[in-house]
């Protein structure tokens, strides 16, 4: 279903973040080392330093042919892909930057991290529109629903937070976890929301009422992130446990579980990010262990 396929070695420090571009088979990774890395699916290979950066690097977004850099300086950089170049470089909060997206309807940047806040940037000058304080401690997981009119924030406290979108006014807060949440997901087609915590468990919320309607009992440590495959009824985690396991999207079932243990081959410490491809070919792993590993569908 799903095996090892390459190992990328190169990086020196921990890695904890992967985005992919629109080109085929492009993708990049970046953590504690002093620069963004772009790689080709293609070629199985390195391709070359992006971009120097000045702080570790916690999370990588790419949306229209730009990177967005969130640094834990609290600094966040736009590389623009046509131009090949750096084309701003804002100080958005105190504390590091944990998480970064764009809202397309709205054409909007939102950037969140350890001091809790959440800031709103224009995607066309880069000027700041909105900050909120959503959690007095670190939010560590944004998930945008695919209609962009919620946002949720996965808090330290333990609390999910559920914004609307059109005004950033607080739905409501979700309580489940035992510890801090790490990974958030929503359904392709918005069936539920799915979060990930320090408990090393699942929760499937219900939508659109936001219900519990069922807690698995996934991993042994702290859950750091959930992918939903492209096409596929499919999503996997990755773990602080060293492991990714791969579900079923419809009834939550395992399928397999990707580490040296099961599969011979696997990381050697926590898993901090994965990715799909965006054909869905391939499952891109990163972490603790400094290697970029590949994974291909079969």
């Amino acid at each position: 279903m799903i095996k090892h396929l390459q190992t990328l070695p190169g990086h020196q420090n921990p890695v904890y973040a992967l985005a992919n571009a629109d080109e085929d088979g492009i993708f990049f990774s970046a953590g504690n080392d002093k620069g963004v890395v772009e790689w080709s699916l293609l070629n199985m290979a390195f391709v070359k330093v992006k971009m120097p950066v000045q702080s570790s690097v916690y999370c990588l977004h790419y949306y229209n042919e730009q990177l967005f850099v969130g640094e834990r300086s609290g600094a966040f950089s736009v590389y623009d892909l046509k131009k090949q170049e750096v084309i701003t470089r804002t100080n958005a909060h105190l504390k590091p930057i944990f998480n970064i997206k764009t809202v397309q309807t709205k054409n909007e940047l939102i950037t969140t991290g350890e001091d809790g806040s959440v800031a709103v940037w224009s995607l066309s000058d880069f000027k700041e529109i909105y900050r909120f304080q959503a959690a007095y401690d670190t939010v560590r997981t944004i998930a945008l629903s695919p209609d962009e009119t919620e946002i949720a924030f996965g808090c330290k406290d333990h609390l999910i937070k559920i914004y609307n979108l059109s005004d950033y006014s607080l739905k409501q807060n979700l309580e489940g976890h035992k510890h801090p949440v790490t990974s958030l997901a929503y359904h392709p087609e918005k069936r539920y929301l799915i979060s990930g915590s320090r408990d090393a468990q699942l929760k499937i919320w219900s939508l659109p009422d936001y219900e519990l309607l069922q807690t698995v009992p996934a991993h042994m440590f702290t859950i750091y992130d959930i992918a939903f495959h492209p096409t596929l009824p499919y999503f996997a985690t990755s773990s602080q446990d060293k492991s990714i396991k791969l579900w079923d999207a419809e009834n939550f079932k395992l399928y397999k579980i990707l580490n040296l243990e099961k599969a011979g081959i696997g990381h050697t410490h926590s898993i901090n990010k994965i990715i799909w491809s965006r054909d869905g070919k391939y499952l891109i792993s990163t972490g603790d262990d400094r290697q970029v590993m590949v994974w291909e569908m079969e």
